[in-house]
């Protein structure tokens, strides 16, 4: 893969930008805005993937050599300005669709280079910011097709699963973040802890998730796909707390992004205007 490309992590950029479509499909509302609003999240987390790279290429080294810095696809300073150019198209699109996308856009980028620069190693506070953000798009796209009450419900349960996959990516990169000196849950406080921390997200968010559907957010059609889910969230719960390794952390952390992909699925099927088109 083209370096350039591989370092804003196109998966995890795309994930945001189904946010947006998952918002489009809730309210029915699909306009040039919509597209705009796709670029934005697209761009604005490819600049937090790169900068962050940007920041981590010394834990990446050990980590994650593979990586385009560490592996010297891209220099150090390219790779900054690169971020950064990002950084200021995705704020620029997102003053073009309205004052307060561009505001979300703005705040999104300044948090996410904070985060990079400081916060990754505090305890804690870091994993929820990029909870935080990941929630976050899902309210971007409800300003933007005015749909705000029911973007921060799915919001929400895309901080929990965020939430829970960062836990565990940490304790999957705990040696390369020791010798960094970052301040991470499983450093401080150790695996055991994390484990059951982790553990605790994934049956908290599978235990009320289906509350979507009781409370009208979403129809039927959302259940099925939501129980596969809740299987691999509560899967991966067992497996983290009876293994507590970093292979094993690994493992589960891609069981995680799996079972989140499957609840963005999930999102889109519920969907009311979804659901008319087969009824």
């Amino acid at each position: 893969m083209n370096p350039y490309l591989e370092i804003i992590r196109p998966g995890n950029a795309i994930l945001a930008v189904i946010s947006i479509l998952l918002m489009a499909a809730i309210s029915g509302v699909f306009n040039f805005y919509v597209v705009l609003a796709c670029a934005v999240v697209f761009i604005v987390t490819g600049f937090g993937n790169a900068i962050n790279d940007y920041f981590d290429y010394k834990i990446d080294a050990i980590n994650k050599p593979e990586r385009p810095i560490p592996s010297g696809r891209i220099s150090h300073r390219q790779a900054g300005y690169y971020a950064w150019a990002l950084a200021v198209i995705g704020i620029l699109l997102g003053f073009l669709i309205n004052l307060i996308p561009g505001l979300i856009a703005l705040t999104s980028a300044l948090l996410m280079f904070y985060y990079a620069y400081s916060l990754k190693k505090k305890m804690l506070i870091g994993n929820l910011l990029i909870s935080f953000l990941t929630g976050l798009s899902f309210v971007f796209g409800g300003v933007v097709v005015g749909a705000i009450t029911v973007s921060i419900y799915l919001g929400f349960y895309a901080f929990l699963t965020t939430m829970m996959r960062e836990i565990v990516k940490d304790m999957e990169d705990v040696k390369g973040d020791e010798q960094e000196g970052a301040n991470t849950l499983p450093i401080a406080y150790g695996m055991r802890v994390s484990s059951i921390t982790a553990a605790s997200f994934m049956i908290f968010a599978s235990l009320t998730s289906p509350i979507l559907y009781f409370i009208g957010v979403l129809t039927i059609f959302y259940l099925p796909l939501l129980a596969v889910a809740i299987v691999i969230f509560l899967s991966g719960a067992v497996s983290i707390l009876k293994d507590r390794s970093v292979e094993n952390a690994a493992n589960v952390s891609k069981r995680i992004k799996i079972g989140m992909i499957i609840t963005l699925l999930a999102f889109a099927a519920g969907s009311p205007f979804i659901a008319s088109l087969f009824t």
